[in-house]
């Protein structure tokens, strides 16, 4: 029998005065009106998605496992992405942090969540993304980070031919150029930036498949904004609150080393997950989930537990 997913409602908040949307996900004791008793506040996790993600993806299967467990959870487009308003499909990482914040804002702002315990989980590029935002906002008492990148321009080197990467650059500067002199960057297919191996083409084009907002063109800026952005600068600012970081080591797309200079730089109490055997899109399916699943409950019982 398939577990069965928890109560959700649409909602909406705003970052930097842009409409964002959202679901919020309650667990069963939550859902009705009389289970909101301010004496028995949860806590609760913000789920932050990747690249070029949106929240319909992936991410409400977390979403149950984790209001099963008792949390309140809640998913949300960035500026841009899926149902959210905003300039479309722009990476704007420093942005999505400031998203990432508003979405804690609104979150602890419900009656059934208590604002003293809230949790961030990002997967692929929102691994990046919660690392960065719980070193620079001490509301996040707990972190999960799953696949994350730690450094943009060593990631995107790192999987590219050296005359592939040097074309990348060339393709910046000029796009560069005309965003500053038009306003416009040349919208290319994601492929050519994110540059997949082969596992995770499949595997992303069967996910992606049918979903509206799992767009397949993004723009050249995406080259500058994760050239620049690098969470593993400041990921030591978030201890003394716990960091997990949880990685494959047939990871093609992201590789392991990214989450392992993440764990190295990151203070006490922090811990480094290789799971054996799967590749990057894996975490999302299977055993590979039940798997980050597990250790994900694991470390949020511990440092984030629904009953204290």
């Amino acid at each position: 029998m398939e577990p069965r997913i928890m109560h959700s409602q649409p909602v909406s908040f705003y970052s930097e005065g842009t409409k964002l949307r959202g679901d919020l996900f309650l667990p069963e004791n939550l859902a009705a009106p009389d289970g909101l008793d301010a004496s028995k506040r949860r806590p609760g996790i913000v789920l932050c998605h990747g690249y070029t993600g949106v929240r319909s993806l992936y991410l409400p299967d977390n979403a149950r496992v984790l209001t099963e467990a008792g949390y309140v959870v809640l998913t949300f487009d960035y500026k841009g992405w899926g149902d959210s308003d905003g300039p479309k499909s722009r990476l704007s990482p420093y942005g999505r942090v400031i998203d990432s914040q508003a979405a804690l804002t609104f979150l602890g702002a419900q009656p059934m969540v208590d604002p003293d315990r809230l949790g961030l989980y990002g997967t692929s590029y929102g691994g990046a993304t919660v690392v960065w935002t719980a070193a620079i906002d001490p509301r996040v008492r707990c972190v999960v980070s799953v696949v994350g990148i730690g450094h943009g321009r060593r990631w995107m080197r790192s999987v590219r031919r050296p005359d592939e990467f040097a074309d990348l650059l060339e393709r910046a500067t000029t796009d560069r150029t005309q965003r500053a002199m038009t306003g416009a960057s040349e919208f290319v297919e994601r492929t050519e930036i994110l540059l997949p191996d082969r596992q995770s083409a499949e595997l992303a084009a069967a996910a992606r498949a049918g979903n509206p907002g799992a767009v397949s063109q993004i723009p050249l800026e995406f080259i500058d904004d994760t050239l620049g952005f690098h969470p593993e600068w400041i990921v030591d600012k978030i201890a003394p609150r716990p960091l997990m970081l949880i990685t494959t080591d047939n990871d093609r797309l992201v590789p392991p080393d990214e989450s392992a200079e993440l764990f190295r730089r990151a203070g006490e109490p922090k811990r480094l997950v290789v799971l054996r055997g799967f590749g990057h899109y894996e975490v999302y399916i299977g055993d590979c989930f039940r798997q980050v699943m597990e250790q994900t409950l694991a470390w949020y019982r511990q440092y984030l537990p629904v009953n204290h």
